[in-house]
């Protein structure tokens, strides 16, 4: 098949689905055309099959924001008609979805029909979609696609309660490619962050207020105290500056690392003890499933997808969100233990095999071939 794959290019979670989802499929054999306005984080290494088109917006006085909705459109049409796309997936409603229609329209007159798959990835439709600005436009473009998936069943019926949807929604979760997360000898990397032999744990997200990354840093200040441990903070976002002054605060800033936007997080993930995910809304926790590919078990909040993942009791432990004093104990209880910890770590690593990029990819192929097939009966 040849596939036309939209998304956001960023270290958010939907965007390193899209593009883990389009190199998986490249290596299954289709031609995969990725359209944005710049390569995306993941695609960082040449495959024959895998093709960027940039999207480039005019500027011109008149317009006090470049329109990329319409260069995008414009870039989808040439792309589609010039490479002979089968079909086109798209990456998070706003704007992706009503990109699709559009493009689908102005394709329509000229004899060609694009199948169009939009992927639900959770604050498209919690947070931007449901915004009374957006909204409208949000069904209306769910309802308008060919496919829809969600990445998990909870977001699936968030989607169902949120909006009037005519579509079937098809749960198609997020997945992990074991070649890259997995545990590895990282013994001299280990010493270099804890030389004394402290426990590590780890946070990674985007640092909004939605991560709650001031519960992290909250629990840590508990757990510090009764076990000797440093705590790595990957990513960045609005929320970084609050979150220094509150490890200055709590005088922690020697056992806090904040390590900003990283490439290899596996090799951190590696060299971790602990996961700690306590957010206030995730559709899936893509974070947390690297973690447990690597064997680390996971402190999280009850919330979202977030159970369909992390198995409290098995594969980690979960609390009520916000419930800091719960999870800097389960957080203790686990590192005093240190048989408990290797069995939850190893359970966390049967738990995210389910999710194996190997089991997903031939879920969508076949959803795409039934999209393909039901357009063409339509056509026809």
């Amino acid at each position: 098949m040849k596939i036309g794959i939209v998304c956001y290019p960023t270290f958010g979670g939907s965007g390193v689905v899209a593009t883990e989802l389009g190199l998986g499929l490249a290596d299954r054999g289709h031609d995969v055309h990725f359209i944005t306005y710049k390569r995306p984080v993941r695609l960082t290494s040449f495959h024959t099959n895998v093709y960027f088109h940039e999207v480039t917006s005019m500027e011109y006085p008149l317009f006090e924001y470049a329109p990329y909705e319409t260069s995008l459109a414009a870039k989808l049409v040439d792309v589609i008609r010039f490479e002979k796309l089968d079909i086109l997936h798209v990456h998070y409603a706003i704007p992706h979805a009503a990109v699709a229609f559009m493009t689908k329209q102005i394709l329509k007159a000229k004899g060609i029909d694009i199948p169009v798959v939009t992927t639900l990835h959770g604050t498209d439709i919690t947070l931007v979609g449901s915004d009374s600005s957006f909204a409208s436009v949000a069904e209306f473009s769910i309802n308008e696609s060919d496919g829809v998936t969600a990445v998990s069943e909870q977001l699936k019926q968030e989607t169902l309660d949120t909006f009037k949807i005519n579509r079937d929604i098809r749960v198609i979760y997020n997945f992990i490619d074991f070649n890259r997360f997995r545990k590895t000898n990282k013994d001299h990397f280990r010493k270099a962050i804890a030389p004394e032999g402290e426990k590590i744990l780890v946070h990674i997200s985007n640092f909004r207020k939605v991560k709650r990354v001031q519960d992290v840093i909250n629990i840590f200040a508990q757990v510090a105290p009764k076990i000797q441990s440093k705590l790595l903070l990957i990513g960045d976002g609005p929320e970084r500056n609050y979150m220094e002054d509150l490890c200055r605060s709590y005088k922690l800033c020697g056992e806090i690392r904040f390590l900003g936007k990283q490439e290899a997080v596996e090799e951190l993930l590696a060299i971790s003890d602990l996961f700690i995910l306590p957010s206030e809304n995730e559709s899936f926790g893509l974070a947390a499933l690297e973690a447990m590919a690597c064997e680390v078990p996971v402190i999280s909040s009850n919330a979202g997808g977030i159970p369909e993942v992390n198995i409290d009791g098995v594969t980690g432990y979960m609390c009520d969100i916000g419930d800091v004093d719960g999870m800097a104990q389960r957080c203790v209880e686990l590192l005093e233990d240190e048989e408990k910890l290797r069995k939850f770590g190893k359970n966390a690593y049967q738990q995210a095999k389910r999710f194996d990029i190997e089991a997903i990819l031939p879920q969508y192929e076949s959803y795409y071939r039934e999209i393909i097939e039901r357009v063409k009966k339509r056509k026809d």
